[in-house]
């Protein structure tokens, strides 16, 4: 048996490894369209996912069939779009800010799984959605002597997008493997986003080069980190772990580029994040006397 420590390990990779990439997106979407980095970076992950699919039992051919093709190329697409939007966000919003409202996403997923997935939320998970959305009205909040800042809703909007994702997700593991939906992730968004991304097509310069690299290193190694972490833990396990990313956020947006932390922001954070754990902890309660269920690696924005 594999050791768990081994899949905390992995998981803790993956998130590290994320954050990178998020911070490089930041960087280079200072100089270049968020359209053209979201394309570069999907080919690189949509080649790796090619690959893995090819190594597997039955080859690509097994990778492709779906039950529910449909849903697996709005997977893509929707992942695809939240990628724009995060690294657009990353450039307009700032790096913690953004991830603080992304943080919200678990809080989101339980709301809008009511009337998408027909599941039944009690009392507690109740009050624990109430207290996310406070906390996310909190961040939104502008500080004193300032007016709001429409560009925030972008965050905000991303974050809705990545929970439908999430909930599309859940669906397509009631008929489909991880393999078969980390196929279609890649294949789908690099297909959906080259669609538009040459119209943005922008040539890359002097060290932007080595960036890009490594922006489509990071985003190999990332998700192969993230997928040996759910290879050995249960993705209730590694959700809560997610979190970290916003600490990395708020590191790499103050240290490197001279963001700064409002009052609202971080206790709108700590809210958010309470409320999230809170409700990761009430679904595994509620759902450990079942079955488990077949699950899909939920890639990272």
């Amino acid at each position: 048996m594999k050791s768990k420590t081994h899949g905390y390990i992995f998981a803790l990779l993956a998130i590290t490894v994320f954050s990178l990439q998020d911070g490089i997106s930041k960087h280079l979407a200072t100089s270049y369209p968020p359209v053209f980095i979201t394309m570069i970076r999907y080919w690189a992950f949509a080649l790796f996912g090619v690959v893995l699919a090819a190594r597997m039992p039955g080859g690509i051919k097994a990778a492709a069939r779906t039950a529910r093709p449909f849903l697996q190329i709005s997977r893509g697409v929707l992942l695809a779009v939240q990628v724009a939007i995060a690294i657009t966000a990353f450039a307009l919003v700032g790096l913690a800010r953004t991830q603080a409202i992304f943080s919200a996403t678990p809080i989101l997923v339980a709301l809008l799984s009511i009337p998408l997935l027909g599941e039944q939320v009690g009392w507690r998970r109740w009050i624990a959605i109430g207290a996310g959305l406070c906390g996310v009205l909190l961040i939104l909040k502008p500080d004193a002597g300032s007016f709001f800042d429409p560009k925030i809703l972008l965050a905000v909007v991303g974050a809705v997008n990545f929970a439908l994702y999430v909930i599309a997700t859940r669906l397509a593991s009631r008929s489909d493997g991880p393999t078969t939906s980390f196929f279609y992730t890649g294949v789908v968004g690099a297909a959906t986003i080259s669609l538009v991304g040459p119209f943005y097509w922008a040539t890359l310069t002097g060290w932007d080069l080595g960036w890009m690299a490594l922006l489509c290193a990071t985003s190999v190694s990332s998700h192969y980190f993230l997928i040996r972490a759910y290879d050995i833990l249960d993705a209730s396990a590694v959700q809560p772990l997610t979190y970290l990313t916003l600490v990395y956020a708020s590191l790499i947006g103050t240290t490197v580029f001279g963001e700064t932390l409002s009052w609202n922001t971080v206790a709108g954070s700590v809210v958010i994040v309470a409320a999230g754990i809170f409700t990761l902890w009430r679904e595994y309660v509620t759902r450990r006397a079942a079955p488990p269920p077949s699950s899909a690696a939920v890639e990272h924005p």
